[in-house]
């Protein structure tokens, strides 16, 4: 901030391109915009004053940077979904007056807002909630935003009846103002920023309601929780509904029935029964991941379901993730089920004497966990209680750290590929605010896992806090076919558990010193994985992975004695092969099982039987012709082999 040649205040903003506007008094970032263009003023939804995102009514009074956000912008999306939440609130309120507002953030491709009402709200409430939010957004109402002191906050809460809304910001500190915001008659706490005016909110739509504990807490009052979804433009969001209906056909929980691979009932909440062929696609996953682990220097591990409390202290998991470990107890000592695997491969990494000469150690496990997980977030097999981790700890150095992490992000990258994902997703997860280990330690192993990020040459974003409690972790999140991102693979840089544990080994010095320890997972969770792999591919996995690759139908009982010969041939060259001999027309068996998404169907009557052929359907119905079982092994081989480390 300077003067004119008049004596007069000069206040300087410097837009994005560059470029600077002076101005002879303090302005709002709505005027700011305005000075620039009509266009311009009328799109902003907000601005990013030095940085930081503020209402177009923030008023400027010193020399600042500002960006005039518009919904071109990815925070200008948020504000949308944001304000849409209120919009949402504003709406619910004028319908059903006694109900109270709690919380309602914004979330992926959208928002919720969870409410305290007599009764849930049904499908039909949300048509008419719906109808009012479009009324009010009409009505194109100011959205205005003042400070209150603290306490005076809580009271006026209370005195509207919001007792949800007084008891957050009583847990607030007293010194710290609080943000409300007006539009019409309904007020809501909240930071911000939000759009000018209701007008800006056009694109919306209310998606289902579901159950939410107060604060997460099962011990609190159930709360209805309504889902919806806003977008800058009706297109974007017509796009993300097809997006939507596709991902429910995709829903592996439908296929997974359908394909007949697994199932889930009440006597076990979140764990899987897996069928036949559900096992031999799990079979396929775990047997190509022991071969990884095989070509990559790790050594195969199995260690205990159940161990003794006192370790899990030493380990820190007692203290740090207790609520969601399962225990039990025998003969006066308390045991938990172990929730990961990291403490007992430990344990046999401590038995002998290691020299740094024996380093890095690389141990691999398919170990099976259990965690506590609340009932209201199982899904399917995503999300479950019981699972099964690819899991491996590698102990190295802290000057092979960075060839470890590299080479294990490499070997993602190709696994990946194998898989059918070439999209992915760099994330480093820095220090918690609950954690072990000293700031200097966190401080080593934050830099050690950056620092092999930027050698591998990938871009990453820091996740701030989102570290383990044992140290930070880079996360590696795939895109899959319908372009949503799922967190598989993990490396995290732990410092802390080994000396917790007293892992050790003899240094070139002659002395005793603490390895690293390096947590890793590629695939994570093998169901999982199963599931992505599942809804990726609409069930229609590929050859190599495909439980059953191949379908032998004759067409009449007369071809039997050559299916079964087909099948042998089939079976010793190591295919996953099936036939189908029943007494139905052929018609009728070839949409049976193209209603497995089976890769291929060979079909053979008498003229394939007496020629030594077999007539080969593809999936979808492509009809490949006849051809000799010898050039259809050669063919389904090499389609097999596309998948490096992979045989059929």
């Amino acid at each position: 901030m300077g003067q004119d040649i008049r004596g007069l205040i000069v206040i300087t903003i410097r837009l994005p391109d560059g470029s600077e506007r002076q101005y002879n008094a303090p302005l709002t970032v709505a005027e700011v915009a305005a000075s620039i263009g009509a266009g311009l003023a009328r799109a902003a939804l907000a601005g990013k004053l030095d940085g930081r995102l503020v209402d177009t009514s923030t008023r400027i009074e010193h020399d600042a940077t500002l960006a005039i956000v518009t919904e071109r912008d990815p925070e200008g999306l948020e504000v949308l979904r944001h304000s849409t939440a209120h919009l949402l609130a504003q709406a619910v309120k004028a319908l059903f007056p006694d109900a109270q507002v709690t919380i309602g953030p914004v979330i992926e491709n959208g928002f919720y807002y969870d409410f305290s009402y007599t009764r849930a709200f049904t499908p039909e409430d949300l048509v008419a909630i719906e109808k009012k939010m479009v009324e009010l957004a009409h009505s194109d109402l100011p959205v205005q935003r003042r400070l209150m002191p603290r306490d005076e906050a809580v009271t006026f809460f209370k005195g509207i009846g919001e007792s949800y809304k007084a008891e957050i910001i009583a847990s607030i500190p007293a010194n710290e103002p609080i943000s409300l915001y007006q539009q019409d008659q309904f007020v809501d706490l909240c930071r911000g920023p939000h759009v000018p005016s209701t007008g800006k909110l056009k694109v919306f739509k209310l998606m289902r309601v579901a159950g939410a504990y107060w604060r997460g807490d099962s011990k609190n009052e159930m709360l209805t929780r309504i889902y919806g979804t806003a977008w800058a433009r009706k297109e974007d969001q017509e796009a993300y509904l097809t997006r939507l209906e596709e991902a429910e056909k995709r829903d592996h929980r439908r296929l997974g029935k359908q394909l007949d691979l697994f199932h889930l009932q009440d006597e076990a909440p979140g764990m899987v029964f897996w069928h036949p062929r559900g096992w031999a696609l799990w079979q396929v996953v775990e047997q190509y991941m022991r071969q990884v682990y095989r070509d990559h220097g790790y050594q195969e591990v199995r260690c205990p379901q159940i161990l003794d409390r006192t370790l899990w202290e030493k380990s820190g998991h007692w203290e740090n993730f207790h609520k969601n470990m399962f225990t039990t107890e025998s003969e006066s000592r308390d045991f938990a089920i172990k929730p990961m695997n990291c403490p007992g491969h430990v344990q046999i990494f401590n038995q002998g004497v290691k020299s740094y000469r024996d380093l890095p150690v690389r141990y691999g496990e398919f170990g099976s966990c259990h965690r506590n997980e609340p009932s209201g977030a199982l899904h399917g097999v995503m999300r479950v209680r019981g699972f099964t981790q690819d899991d491996g700890h590698i102990f190295c150095t802290e000057d092979q750290i960075q060839s470890e992490v590299s080479a294990f992000i490499q070997l993602l990258r190709r696994v990946y590929r194998d898989f059918g994902f070439t999209d992915i997703q760099y994330k480093l997860a820095t220090r918690p605010q609950q954690r072990v280990g000293s700031d200097a330690i966190w401080d080593k192993a934050e830099a050690a896992l950056q620092l092999a990020l930027e050698r591998s040459a990938v871009p990453f974003e820091r996740l701030p806090g989102e570290g383990a409690f044992y140290g930070p972790k880079v996360e590696f999140h795939l895109r899959d076919s319908l372009g949503r991102t799922w967190q598989c693979g993990t490396i995290q840089v732990d410092f802390s558990m080994p000396e917790r544990l007293e892992a050790s080994f003899v240094g070139e010095d002659n002395t005793r010193h603490v390895p690293v320890m390096l947590h890793r997972a590629i695939l994570g969770s093998l169901e999982r994985f199963i599931g992505i792999l599942i809804e990726h591919f609409a069930g229609a996995l590929p050859l190599w992975l495909s439980p059953v690759q191949l379908m032998v139908i004759n067409i009449s009982q007369g071809q039997t004695e050559y299916v079964q010969q087909v099948v042998k041939v089939l079976k010793d060259q190591g295919f996953r092969v099936e036939s189908d001999l029943r007494n139905e027309t052929i018609n009728y068996k070839i949409r049976d099982h193209s209603r497995q998404k089976l890769p291929y169907l060979l079909v053979v009557g008498d003229k394939e039987a007496q020629a030594g052929l077999v007539a080969v359907r593809g999936r979808g119905g492509e009809n490949l012709g006849q051809m000799s079982l010898e050039s259809f092994i050669k063919r389904a081989q090499e389609e097999v082999a596309h998948y490096s480390g992979c045989t059929a």
